[in-house]
């Protein structure tokens, strides 16, 4: 996985939630600090922060990419700013340039969350080469999969080598099985996950292009649907596709985005409300008081998307189904 990213380590774990926890870990990012991040991603990007008593600011996301908005970021930034948290979601890379520029200027450490890129492109440097350190995540969804797992990627030695500690209950390299030289954790990759994951990064290639033409498939039949925005091109990245995500036009509301699942779900067509926002999940709520509001853009972006049918596999003719039955859903709500 190192040389695929072009990283100098790589530290396999049991998931990519657990990546993440050793990540802000091993960065030194305790009680008190702060650490800023989006609010429109899976949960675990926001609750690796809390496993370390640290608290997770977000800030509000770019409408174009659904990724965190570098522009609204410095004015989250506090005396108790320590890191930023950046996910390239659904596959989409961040602006890394800017994100990069804003951590060295504000002494921040950078964390990416890649888990849902792998074989993405920022300007043509694969995701993972980003900030001090990133983790990918193989769950069975994902571009390729481990059955469950996850990687660290850094070129930092200190930091890999505190992580691949971390992971194996505090075990240093070379004092045995039962000495502990630090806490650590069971977050250890089997063996028989990682062969299935070598034989599955043999084929990374295959895997994304096959990923991309059903993206593309659904592009080409969604784009005259005026009442759906598709996710649009990166003129200086490469997509690699995890989800196929459509978003409703602004005049669809909550209701109607669920009576279309509920549609599609009818005609036996698996699709979902991908994804909630962070904040307003009821312990995030319940802990920091967040409310309706306080995150605009991925709040009412959040209101009106839907994850299709999205797999290696997936033919062109279950593409076009897919798409005709959601466009009989949109005549029926007119």
């Amino acid at each position: 996985m190192a040389e695929y990213i072009g990283t100098r380590f790589a530290i396999a774990v049991n998931s990519g939630t657990s990546g993440l926890h050793l990540c802000v870990r091993a960065l030194g990012i305790g009680p008190g600090d702060e650490v800023i991040t989006t609010p429109f991603s899976f949960i675990a990007s926001a609750n690796c922060i809390l496993y370390e008593r640290a608290k997770p600011v977000f800030v509000d996301i770019e409408e174009k990419t659904l990724n965190i908005d570098p522009a609204r970021i410095e004015q989250a930034i506090t005396p108790r700013t320590k890191a930023m948290i950046a996910v390239d979601i659904f596959g989409r890379p961040c602006q890394w340039e800017p994100l990069e520029g804003m951590a060295a200027q504000y002494q921040l450490k950078l964390i990416e969350d890649a888990c849902e890129a792998l074989g993405s492109e920022y300007r043509k440097k694969k995701t993972g080469r980003f900030g001090d350190c990133a983790a990918f995540g193989f769950y069975p969804n994902k571009q390729i999969t481990t059955g469950e797992g996850g990687i660290i990627v850094t070129d930092n030695e200190s930091l890999a080598r505190l992580c691949k500690s971390m992971r194996n209950q505090g075990r240093g390299d070379d004092n045995g099985w039962m000495v502990h030289e630090r806490l650590g954790f069971n977050y250890r990759m089997s063996d028989i996950h990682c062969a299935l994951g070598i034989a599955q990064l043999e084929r990374i290639e295959e895997i994304l292009k096959k990923r991309a033409q059903v993206a593309e498939w659904y592009g080409d039949r969604l784009k005259e649907v005026p009442e759906v925005t598709i996710t649009p091109p990166a003129d200086d990245s490469r997509i690699s596709w995890f989800v196929y995500v459509v978003r409703l036009g602004d005049h669809f509301t909550l209701k109607d985005r669920n009576s279309f699942i509920r549609s599609l779900r009818q005609k036996g067509i698996g699709c979902s409300a991908y994804l909630p926002v962070i904040h307003l999940q009821p312990f995030y709520r319940k802990t920091f008081g967040y409310k309706e509001g306080d995150f605009p853009i991925a709040e009412h972006i959040a209101e009106r998307t839907i994850a299709l049918p999205f797999y290696t596999g997936l033919l062109e003719k279950e593409v076009a189904y897919v798409v005709e039955r959601l466009k009989e859903a949109l005549v029926e709500r007119r």
